[in-house]
C-alpha cells in the first residue's frame, strides 16, 4: 500500500509561472508522504498551440532535467503529465511548427523510466461548443506504454486517449494494474462525459486510475476552460479522491491487492471472446 496524489493545474503560456507552481503543489503532495505524483495534460504549457514548438525540449533538455533532479530530491514517484518534447526533421534541426504530446515517469533516483507520446490527438468540432485541432500541431505516438516500477506496473494514457478503450484493454494486457489518465478536458466536455470515461475505464480494466487535470481559464483571453476535478477512482470503478474547483490536491491510498481481488472477483480476462 502507498499514498498516491493527483495536481490539479491551472497552466497558462507562462513556462516559467507554471513550473513553480507545479512544483509546489509536488512538494506538498510529498510532504503529505505520497510515493506516486501525477501532473496534469500541459503541465509546463497551455497557451497558443502554435507557439508551443517554442518552448519543445528534448527529453534531457533543461526542464525535464528539472523534473528529475526534483522526483529525486523527494524520493517519489513523479509523472509530469504532459511535456511538449521536441520533434528532429530529417536532417536532425528541430521541426519548428509541431511536437510530440509526451508524459514523462521519473522515478525516486530521478531517472527517466518510460515516456509516452500520445496516440490519439484532439481534432473536434463541437457543434455550439469546443473546437479544436491538435493534430496541426502535435505529431502522434505510435506505442502502447507500461512501465515496470517498485509501486507496480503503470499504464499511461493521456486525456483524449480516454475515448478509446482499446487502448486501456492493450494496457491491461500489457500487466497494468494502475492507469494513469492525464488530462486537460475542456469545460462543454468534462461537465458530460469526464466522470463516465473515467469510472468506465477503471471498471472495464479493474485496474487504479490516476486523473489529474487541469481546471479554469487559461491565460488572459478565457477562451479555453478546463473542467478539472482530479480523480483517483479505485479496481471497482469508486472515486476514491477528487479535487474541486483551483488548483490543488487529490489523494489517496493505493492498495495493490485490490486489483488481484476485483480481478478474481469478475475475471472477465478469463471470459473475452474477442
Amino acid at each position: 500500500m502507498y499514498l498516491a496524489a493527483c495536481v490539479q493545474l491551472r497552466s497558462t503560456a507562462d513556462v516559467e509561472r507554471n513550473v513553480i507552481e507545479v512544483e509546489r503543489l509536488i512538494r506538498r503532495a510529498a510532504g503529505y508522504g505520497a510515493s506516486l505524483v501525477a501532473t496534469p495534460e500541459c503541465t509546463v504549457y497551455l497557451g497558443p498551440w502554435d507557439e508551443r514548438a517554442r518552448i519543445a525540449e528534448s527529453l534531457d533538455g533543461p526542464l525535464a532535467s528539472h523534473f528529475g533532479a526534483l522526483a529525486c530530491s523527494l524520493g517519489i514517484h513523479l509523472l509530469i503529465g504532459s511535456f511538449p518534447e521536441r520533434v528532429l526533421s530529417a536532417d536532425g534541426s528541430p521541426d519548428l511548427e509541431r511536437t510530440y504530446n509526451s508524459s514523462l515517469l521519473f522515478g525516486p533516483d530521478g531517472r527517466l523510466l518510460c515516456s509516452y507520446r500520445k496516440l490519439h490527438l484532439f481534432d473536434v468540432d463541437v457543434p455550439g461548443g469546443v473546437s479544436l485541432q491538435e493534430s496541426r500541431t502535435t505529431l502522434p505516438g505510435d506505442e502502447v506504454v507500461t512501465c515496470d516500477t517498485a509501486l507496480g506496473t503503470l499504464g499511461l494514457s493521456i486525456c483524449y486517449d480516454l475515448r478509446f478503450p482499446e487502448l486501456y484493454r492493450a494496457l491491461v494486457d500489457r500487466g497494468a494494474e494502475l492507469i494513469t489518465i492525464p488530462a486537460a478536458f475542456t469545460l462543454d466536455t468534462g461537465k458530460d462525459h469526464w466522470h463516465a470515461l473515467v469510472r468506465a475505464r477503471a471498471i472495464e480494466t479493474q485496474s487504479w486510475v490516476l486523473a489529474p487535470g487541469q481546471w479554469g481559464r487559461h491565460g488572459d483571453q478565457g477562451i479555453r476552460r478546463s473542467y478539472g476535478h482530479s480523480l483517483i477512482v479505485d479496481p471497482w470503478g469508486a472515486v476514491v479522491a477528487e479535487c474541486g474547483d483551483g488548483e490543488g490536491l487529490c489523494l489517496a491510498e493505493i492498495r495493490r491487492d485490490r486489483v488481484q481481488a476485483v480481478r478474481r472477483g469478475i475475471p472477465v480476462a478469463q471470459h473475452r471472446r474477442l
